[in-house]
């Protein structure tokens, strides 16, 4: 194992490695989504990072966050040392922002409560459609 820090690692690699992202995957999708900005230009997966590049992240509810690259790795490591590989600089959420965040997470847990109609929905359904 190289004790040797590399000087380029892949966005996708990065944004997964620094914790940003859940999976590889999901940080290859939100690049080729147009939601990651390199130095002010959209990034491809593969596009190579490097100490100092300034990321922007597109997240729900119209958040930009903005981050600057302290640190590159390739591998996995604790969050808290992943922490360590970037500067956020994202400013903190306004209330209405926070207002709007609690309005969906309960929005969403009262869609998945009524949920799909069962047999007598679905026969009551048909019936007043006339089907």
């Amino acid at each position: 194992m190289d004790p040797v820090q590399p000087t380029r690692v892949r966005v996708d690699v990065w944004l997964d490695v620094a914790c940003l992202f859940k999976t590889r995957s999901e940080a290859q999708r939100a690049c080729r989504a147009g939601k990651v900005d390199v130095n002010g230009q959209r990034a491809k997966p593969h596009r190579d990072l490097r100490v100092g590049d300034e990321l922007v992240i597109s997240r729900p509810f119209g958040r930009k966050q903005r981050i600057v690259v302290r640190g590159l790795a390739e591998r996995h490591a604790p969050k808290q040392e992943a922490r360590l590989l970037y500067e956020d600089l994202t400013p903190p959420p306004t209330a209405e922002e926070m207002a709007l965040a609690r309005l969906e997470r309960l929005n969403r847990t009262v869609a998945a409560r009524i949920g799909r109609p069962d047999k007598r929905a679905r026969r009551e359904l048909r019936r007043l459609k006339g089907m």
